[in-house]
């Protein structure tokens, strides 16, 4: 049976090669597909978790490439000690699909093995290659820089089965997409786009936040030097105290229609989870934007990160150990940006103002207003930003009721 394949079109490599030089394709088609749907009822089955389901459809479009699968040992040994996959290329977080011991001991290495969701949906088949037991807490400390089980991704690690599966997958279908799904642009969707607009130089802001003040200033500011903006909220898997994603999306919304010159800028919806690795996840963000088309990346202050356990600016200092020829996508650097009652818009580079001056709101704050209904300041976020989510802070917690 045939597999699926990379795309080799020269056009697919406008603005810029994508990670490893080929753009993955893992979804199946046509005839293929129907081979495989009807081998399915002869197929050991397993059913996966949203992050899995999340990373097979990363997988599937070539948002992971060159991954083809999930990481067999040799790759995934590598990714946690080296941020490299076994082939030298650089890789900073481990894909990885984990069983318990019990289903692992029902599958043989070579084995087709059918993945579904938890709605019963066939979404691929994983052609496994090798089961491994992985060092649990040698990757909460090298990927995440904690064992503490409270951070979300070392919780994750432990939670996951005990052993690993490894091999290529072939993707039966795309996950359903129940928010706004035509704007889960694809990398090949999205490089013709940028074609098309003639955008050699695309930057690209990933965010599982609404866009305030702060977000909106600096890709303001990275937009003066491309020629195009990919505004790129991750909507998979988050905390249970992030916003929601369809608030999120009406907030993005409303400002994009106001705020931003419509011919310069894209919404895409980034279908995949959180890891909250901090400088490893910044890597990753950046080269997963390089697989779709963009020449530039924000990294802004604390990215991917999550309560205390990295330092404010260390997503971005990860960078001064990578080769630019490695990374292949130049990462843009931001630091901590407010509204100053004397300057406006800025940031510790470009304010002379003391302390006092600046409006400075914790995410606690915002939130804690938003819960009473109450509007946090203009200099702070938008207007309909504000609405949008004070609306849909009241929806939550008449839902919670």
């Amino acid at each position: 049976m045939s597999s699926a394949s990379s795309f080799q079109s020269d056009q697919l490599n406008f603005p810029i090669p994508p990670h490893g030089g080929q753009l993955v394709n893992r979804l199946a088609s046509g005839e293929e597909r129907n081979e495989w749907l009807a081998r399915l009822p002869e197929l050991p089955r397993l059913t996966v978790r949203l992050r899995e389901r999340c990373d097979l459809e990363m997988l599937a479009i070539g948002a992971y490439s060159p991954l083809t699968g999930f990481l067999t040992r040799a790759d995934y040994e590598r990714v946690v000690g080296e941020m490299r996959l076994a082939n030298g290329l650089l890789w900073s977080i481990p894909i990885t699909l984990g069983v318990s011991r019990q289903q692992a001991d029902q599958l043989r290495e070579g084995d087709n093995v059918a993945l579904y969701d938890e709605l019963g949906d066939p979404l691929a088949i994983l052609h496994l290659q090798e089961k491994y037991l992985p060092d649990k807490r040698r990757e909460a400390v090298e990927v995440y820089r904690t064992e503490d089980l409270a951070h979300p991704g070392v919780e994750y690690i432990y939670k996951q089965g005990e052993v690993l599966l490894g091999g290529p997958i072939t993707a039966l279908q795309r996950p359903r997409q129940e928010l706004y799904p035509e704007w889960h642009y694809t990398p090949a969707e999205l490089r013709t786009v940028f074609r098309e607009r003639g955008w050699r130089r695309v930057v690209a802001f990933q965010t599982r936040n609404p866009i305030h003040r702060a977000h909106e200033y600096l890709t303001k500011c990275a937009l003066e030097i491309v020629d195009g903006l990919l505004i790129h909220p991750l909507v998979g898997e988050t905390k249970g105290d992030d916003v929601p994603a369809p608030i999120r999306v009406r907030s993005y919304l409303a400002i994009l229609e106001r705020y931003y010159p419509q011919d310069r800028v894209i919404l895409s919806l980034w279908g995949a989870s959180m890891r909250y690795a901090g400088p490893r996840e910044a890597v990753h963000h950046a080269l997963v934007r390089k697989n779709y088309g963009c020449t530039h990346f924000i990294v802004g202050r604390d990215h991917a990160g999550v309560g205390k356990y990295y330092g404010t600016y260390d997503a971005q200092r990860i960078f001064d150990d990578i080769e630019l020829q490695d990374l292949g996508i130049t990462p843009l650097f931001f630091e901590h940006t407010f509204y100053c009652r004397q300057c406006g818009m800025a940031s510790y580079k470009t304010c002379p103002c003391p302390a006092e001056n600046r409006l400075m709101l914790s995410g606690t704050q915002v939130r804690a207003m938003l819960t009473r209904g109450e509007c946090p300041p203009p200099e702070y976020t938008r207007p309909e930003v504000a609405q949008i989510l004070i609306e849909g802070y009241r929806q939550m917690l008449q839902g919670a009721a």
